[in-house]
């Protein structure tokens, strides 16, 4: 139950990389076999019994008959911190090992959450929904690694699992601005992403009056104004020909539009989608767009996590998860709870990723409370 022990795990497993002097982990590299490894010795440790299923999701049990399932990913994004994922799962083998009342545990360190490899999230989390990811390469990489996509059915959550729990850093910085260790996650934020395109008169630059040019990356720059006052985000863009001195023919870029409440989420997508028509219409120009992701807000179990937070003696913050996790995978199939630590800074997905020594200690009081008081539904 030490936090310095379970914040130094997390250090070691930092070790393991694709990338020297970086921490990249991506689904079931090289690097995840030694993870494995030292994973497995901390949860035998603990009295669990460990395998790996098909999907390369870590799985440690104890105790027979309904039991709670404790879980995090133990794969990282490109120059990523120690903690995210990783933490939640150093966190469940900690509890497992507490000596508590014998409540019957599974942990899982999923294999998969950030779709760094292969561009799809939660490979590792769908196997256990029943939803398992079997595109070709997804299923080589498997094979690879030396396990049997054949057995991806098998891997599907056990119906004596009455409870998922996960711990996870916040990544940003609500619960440091309240000076606050802990926030008990009500609602996962639904997501709409599109691609959307400009396409205009390629010109050149010097001989093209103003008042005659069909500019697609000024078209663009007006709407991601639009975009930033009506609450989403582009994070990409690219022009073509992407010459200096040619007025650019297409823009594209990305969109990323979240809210806790999906009517109001489809509001502001429809509205900033509908301001590109009407900047295109003005400017001489055409658009389009693409929808690749229609993420549905996921509401989460909260009143026996506030019920730990406040036995152990912190203060209960709800609040909203604007990043997907892999609780939001689960939640439809058991309930399905997420506990936040502060992150120092707001830092995430990023080499000065932290925890505080003392926020671990108050995350495993209340993931105690929790265990003690824990019966399935």
């Amino acid at each position: 139950m030490d936090a310095h022990e379970v914040i130094a795990r997390c250090r070691r497993l930092a070790e393991c990389t694709e990338e020297p002097g970086h921490i990249t982990r991506t689904f079931l590299s090289a690097p995840m076999r030694e993870v494995h490894a030292l994973a497995s010795e901390w949860m035998r440790s603990a009295g669990l019994r460990v395998h790996v299923d098909a999907a390369g999701n870590l799985r440690g049990v104890r105790g027979e008959g309904p039991r709670l399932m404790i879980g995090s990913h133990l794969d990282t994004v490109p120059h990523a911190g120690a903690f995210d994922g990783i933490l939640g799962v150093m966190i469940g083998i900690a509890l497992s090992g507490a000596g508590l009342p014998a409540c019957a545990l599974e942990v899982v360190g999923f294999s998969e959450e950030e779709g760094v490899r292969f561009g799809t999230p939660f490979i590792g989390s769908r196997a256990l929904a029943g939803d398992p990811v079997t595109g070709p390469a997804v299923l080589d990489a498997i094979r690879e690694f030396g396990l049997d996509p054949a057995g991806l059915p098998g891997a599907a959550i056990s119906p004596d699992v009455g409870g998922y729990l996960e711990f996870h850093i916040e990544q940003g910085p609500v619960l440091e601005s309240l000076d606050l260790p802990l926030g008990v996650v009500e609602t996962i934020v639904g997501q709409s992403r599109y691609r959307v395109r400009f396409t205009g008169k390629a010109n050149h630059a010097g001989t093209t009056p103003m008042h005659l040019r069909h500019d697609a990356l000024a078209g663009a720059a007006e709407w991601i104004g639009l975009v930033e006052r009506g609450g989403g985000t582009v994070g990409r863009i690219a022009a073509e020909p992407g010459v200096a001195n040619v007025i650019a023919g297409t823009a594209r870029a990305s969109l990323d539009v979240r809210h806790a409440r999906d009517g109001e989420r489809r509001r502001m997508t429809e509205c900033i989608l509908g301001g590109a028509r009407e900047i295109a219409l003005r400017r001489g120009l055409s658009v389009e767009w693409e929808q690749k992701l229609d993420q549905p807000a996921v509401d989460l179990e909260c009143e026996a996590l506030e019920r730990a937070v406040e036995a152990a003696g912190y203060t209960v913050h709800r609040m909203v998860s604007g990043a997907g996790h892999d609780a939001m995978i689960l939640a439809p199939k058991v309930p399905a709870a997420l506990l936040f630590l502060r992150s120092p800074g707001g830092i995430s997905h990023h080499p000065d990723e932290n925890v505080l020594p003392a926020d671990v200690e108050a995350a495993l009081a209340a993931g105690a409370k929790y265990l003690e008081a824990w019966r399935p539904a």
